[in-house]
């Protein structure tokens, strides 16, 4: 890997390295939370410094981490002339936002935890923008849906917060979805899923028959994301989010990543007449409606949002003419849109905070109250309207220009009407924003005196004033060979055309519907009273209603479903698994051939006879004495042993070792929780229930023994004479079975270890519904009397478990340290120590133990699945796909030459994860004993040694 390889990794990861500091460094003041938020932003702005050279020279860096490479998923990277534009916005942004939100939030907000959201924002929407694989970049993308939730709701005590966040998740989730599907057809049509490959597939990709659905799927992703009609009602709604969120969601991040996903398959989805079509009528319908929304909103960030709706329809409007002048004048614009946009976000936070109103309707005057405020509003709405010496209108003049030279339906007229229009309202909002807020005179009644703030909150829109001025006066010089560049990246393979950036191109007919548009604005603007009356008057539906209609109906269907099918009895579910399995399986049996059975029957033991006559006598018998509780669990026992006993017979010893640790945890587990139970359950169901659940259960036994016996009599090709080969060269151990777990299947384990800790967790926060409300008051008066022998802690009992506590623990590290050749491991470790902590528990009681054993059970589970993922992460230093291990032999005299294998450490994890989620399920266990107040002594043998006289019993 090359040292530009690894700095682009580095720019990726920053973000999410940086997260952790905010929530520690808040400690030290606001100030220093900020600095420390900026620096890994700041490090990584400089890093793609540093690669820009090579990337404006036409270049492009890659980097790749092999992930699952079976499955077409990597770690890949890539900078191009299109990233880096997109990836210095969200960088530099990012500072000027950390800036911004220093001033601007109040003591009282969790300014530690605001930072942490917005790094992991920034990360994601710098993994959408640099990934090179489409499945990875679906990952961040759906990431970015929810840490956006996360800052719009971040003031979760206002409602309009909670409901912006869940509408703009439920949005940008729901087209995220679609666009899933739309992805994995792309790369199944081009045959890769790297984004790099498929952008070199276009001609295939346009010519599949594939290409339709994937291309609308696509869209639905990036028209959620980037508010196109009829998405377009999210936005606004997200305004209830603080400004820096605002201004930085809205501006250069967020909205923009579906004008990203467009401009990045401009090469390979457009040219054709379905992106022409919706596309491009799309941007134009969006663009109209949002500016003709905006010069009618009050507030001012909903003006700004819908501003924002508008701007976003004409970046969508210009990539979708599809031809190579637009697509490079949306390049153009996208730079011009975050200099105004981000500055103007940030000044109505500048009014709001001040005056404590975006009322416009309370405002105006400002100009006098706030001079420096009113300045930098005025350059950069003047630059959102597209006046002459500023950004705005370079691009602004491109894009009617290449309105005009397009066709739509046959008519000449249609797009450079419409985008006439959109350029006119434009103009009309914007020269409200300044003559409404800032001119006008001084009111007596704002609702707090306005005035200029501190340095720090103006100084970032400012900077981004003082770039709209350059880049209007000097597009060459500060952003020509960007635009160049990223362009470039936008078209593929085309020559660039041909444009220019110079401020005066002559009389032609963009300028003359660009004076139209100046001269409506103005009218507009001067008829605006009478018009928001008319426009008041008029009915029209509200995007929210509609959006609460469609999920509070989709709410009430589904209560009504779970109503009806999730009723609190396990027999029902069970009932619903088991016929919908069966009669799935009947289809497919149906649908399928028969075939003859390829391989011969093997002779029958009489052990196996005899295993097979005992195991159905025990299931029947718990079938019939299922009401029987402590019988049916000592039965269930047996089960569990009989199995044990077969995987022996059948030469798995790991399998054997793991089902008796597995069976003796279970049960030890349950017979501690049937001491809070009833010795017999009551009457479940009707003899009919009954008889139909039985009918039930035996299809669905026969069913899975007709699979199974199917599956051995039929010769199948295996993998087993890989493993066998290839676990002491490529494992480094003798025992397959462990081999397989922690290095061939290591990520399943991994998985199988995180769904393991997740089961403790959901167990505790089960138990924890028990120490609260009625069931608390129940536990508190319940007699538990009878369940008790007379001798709670038979003194034997006691000291046989402490004794062989040390021994337990001994056995449970020798079987950890042989796992790698002998049967073992990190998780029949964890299962054996368990029970021997399990055994503390159950001679000695609740108290007693769990004041011996102090340990955060959550954490030692979160330690488990890091210390395996950090393992698994360790193999990409060496350019291994993840949880690749490494082993090695080393010699130290006078010891025996010994092996050393990252192996271990992973199987750590798992020994750790085991562990902690057994002693969690106990510990929950233990709570509900003592809320119970179960009587257990607090003292060692069950006797107060300083008692005098006879031996009193110490109960707490």
């Amino acid at each position: 890997m090359t040292d530009e390889n690894s700095v682009l990794l580095i720019i990726v990861l920053l973000p999410f390295i940086g997260a952790l500091l905010p929530g520690v460094m808040i400690r030290g003041g606001r100030t220093v939370c900020a600095t420390f938020t900026s620096l890994p932003t700041a490090l990584a702005l400089l890093l793609l410094l540093l690669l820009a050279p090579a990337v404006m020279r036409g270049e492009t860096v890659h980097a790749s981490l092999e992930w699952l490479p079976q499955l077409g998923l990597s770690a890949s990277f890539f900078l191009d002339g299109l990233g880096l534009l997109f990836a210095g916005m969200i960088l530099g942004m990012g500072l000027l936002i950390t800036l911004y939100a220093r001033f601007y939030l109040s003591g009282d907000d969790p300014m530690g935890v605001f930072y942490t959201y917005l790094l992991l924002f920034q990360g994601a929407m710098l993994g959408i923008v640099l990934s090179d694989n489409i499945l990875l970049l679906l990952i961040f993308w759906e990431l970015t849906s929810l840490s956006s939730f996360l800052l719009i709701g971040f003031w979760s005590h206002l409602p309009e917060g909670r409901q912006g966040a869940r509408m703009a998740l439920v949005v940008t989730g729901a087209g995220g979805l679609a666009m899933i599907a739309g992805m994995l057809i792309l790369g199944d049509i081009a045959g890769s899923y790297q984004i790099s490959e498929i952008l070199m597939a276009g001609d295939a990709i346009r010519a599949s028959e594939w290409y339709l659905p994937a291309l609308i799927l696509i869209l639905l992703g990036a028209f959620t994301k980037s508010a196109q009609f009829p998405f377009h009602f999210w936005l606004p709604h997200a305004m209830a989010a603080p400004t820096p969120v605002s201004a930085y969601l809205h501006s250069a991040t967020m909205v923009k990543a579906g004008v990203f996903l467009m401009a990045r398959m401009w090469p390979v989805l457009a040219g054709t007449d379905a992106w022409f079509y919706i596309v491009a009528t799309t941007g134009l319908v969006t663009m109209v409606l949002g500016a003709l929304i905006a010069l009618f909103k009050d507030d001012l960030k909903a003006l700004l949002a819908f501003s924002t709706v508008s701007h976003l329809g004409l970046l969508t409007m210009l990539l979708g003419l599809g031809t190579p002048f637009a697509a490079v004048v949306a390049v153009f614009h996208i730079i011009n849109h975050l200099t105004f946009k981000a500055a103007l976000f940030m000044i109505a936070g500048i009014v709001d905070h001040e005056a404590h109103t975006r009322d416009i309707k309370r405002l105006g005057g400002l100009r006098r109250l706030m001079p420096v405020t009113f300045v930098i509003g005025t350059i950069t709405a003047l630059s959102m309207a597209g006046i002459p010496l500023f950004n705005g209108f370079l691009s602004k003049e491109m894009m009617l220009d290449a309105a005009q030279q397009t066709e739509w339906a046959g008519s000449q007229f249609a797009v450079p009407v419409l985008a006439t229009i959109g350029a006119l309202l434009s103009v009309a909002y914007s020269l409200r924003f300044i003559g409404h807020v800032f001119l006008g005179p001084v009111r007596s009644d704002y609702p707090s005196t306005p005035h200029d703030p501190a340095f720090g909150m103006w100084a970032a829109p400012a900077l981004l004033a003082t770039l709209v001025v350059l880049i209007g006066i000097l597009p060459v010089v500060i952003v020509g060979p960007l635009v160049a560049v990223a362009g470039a990246a936008v078209i593929g393979g085309e020559p660039l055309p041909h444009y220019s950036l110079k401020i005066w191109h002559g009389v032609n007919p963009a300028l003359v519907m660009s004076v139209i548009a100046v001269g409506g604005g103005l009218v507009l603007l001067a008829l605006h009273s009478r018009l928001d009356r008319i426009w008041n008057a008029l009915p029209r539906p509200e995007a929210k209603a509609i959006f609460d209609a469609l999920v509070d109906g989709m709410a009430a269907l589904s209560r009504d479903l779970i109503e009806r099918s999730h009723n609190g009895a396990i027999s029902r579910y069970l009932a619903i698994l088991f016929a919908a399995t069966v009669a799935l399986g009947l289809v497919a049996f149906a649908g399928g051939s028969m075939g003859l059975p390829s391989r011969a029957l093997l002779p029958v033991a009489p052990p196996v006879v005899v295993g097979w006559v005992l195991l159905i006598a025990a299931a029947l018998f718990v079938v019939v004495m299922h009401r029987h509780r402590f019988l049916a669990l000592v039965v269930i026992g047996v089960i569990g042993l009989m199995i044990s006993v077969g995987f022996a017979y059948l030469s798995a010893p790991d399998l054997a070792l793991t089902q008796i640790s597995v069976e003796t945890v279970t049960i030890m587990l349950l017979l501690l929780a049937l001491h809070f139970l009833p010795k017999t359950s009551p009457k479940e169901s009707s003899t009919l229930l009954r008889l139909r659940d039985a009918g039930i259960a035996i299809a669905a036994g026969l069913s899975v023994a007709s699979l199974a016996y199917a599956f051995m009599l039929r010769d199948v090709s295996t993998i087993s004479g890989y493993h066998l080969a290839n676990s002491y060269e490529g494992g480094g151990g003798t025992n397959v079975v462990n081999v397989i777990l922690v290095d061939f299947r290591g990520y399943d384990t991994y998985g199988e270890i995180i769904v393991l800790g997740i089961a403790g967790l959901v167990i505790f926060a089960l138990m924890e519904a028990l120490l609260k409300g009625p069931a608390a008051q129940r536990l508190r008066t319940t007699d538990l009397s009878d369940n008790r022998s007379r001798d709670r802690h038979p003194l034997m009992m006691v000291v046989a478990t402490r004794v062989m506590m040390p021994i337990a623990v001994m056995v449970g590290i020798y079987i950890f340290l042989r796992g790698h050749n002998q049967p073992g491991g990190g998780f029949v470790a964890g299962l054996v120590i368990s029970i021997a902590l399990l055994m503390q528990y159950m001679a000695s009681g609740f108290a007693w133990a769990q004041l011996r054993q102090r340990v955060e059970y959550h954490a030692m589970i979160g330690w488990g699945v890091v210390i395996a993922g950090l393992t698994g992460a360790g193999a990409w230093l060496a350019g291994k796909p993840f949880l690749t291990s490494a082993f090695g032999y080393v010699h130290l005299p006078p010891i025996e030459e010994f092996e050393l294998a990252t192996a271990m450490i992973f199987d750590l994890g798992v020994f750790l994860a085991v562990l902690g989620a057994v002693m969690l399920m106990l510990y929950s266990l233990s709570r509900i004993a003592r809320s119970a107040r179960e009587p257990v002594n607090a003292e060692p043998m069950d006797y107060d040694p300083t008692a005098r006289g006879k031996a009193t019993r110490k109960d707490t």
